[in-house]
């Protein structure tokens, strides 16, 4: 049974725009914070936004001014708006669910499967 269904993803070039989504089930949404990482070849995963059940969110820094995590409370459903797409977000970007997601990766009890985001220059 998939807890977090991702979609959305794809190719783009620089300075494009492109969104994800992820759903989740009711319970997994209203009990838990939620992020999304990202993992690049070669490199470690990454937190790349997050938002907690309150609806506070919160960035790393290469992507403040760039990026828009937000819930759609009636749906289920979080989203991360990218734009200003760079080549270095070139990444499979996963999202996840869990108490303080975003601070604490060890707390992550779901993940979606993740999805391929190819920037060009």
């Amino acid at each position: 049974q998939v807890q977090l269904a991702q979609s959305g993803g794809g190719l783009v070039q620089a300075g494009g725009s492109m969104r994800l989504s992820c759903a989740a089930s009711e319970k997994i949404f209203v009990t838990n914070d939620m992020a999304w990482y990202r993992q690049a070849p070669g490199k470690q995963r990454e937190r790349v936004a997050g938002i907690t059940r309150g609806g506070t969110p919160t960035y790393t820094d290469s992507v403040k001014g760039r990026f828009t995590i937000s819930r759609d409370i009636a749906n289920y459903t979080l989203y991360l708006q990218m734009n200003s797409l760079k080549p270095e977000d070139t990444a499979v970007y996963f999202c996840a669910a869990g108490p303080l997601a975003w601070r604490f990766p060890a707390n992550i009890n779901y993940w979606g499967q993740g999805t391929q985001v190819t920037v060009s220059s």
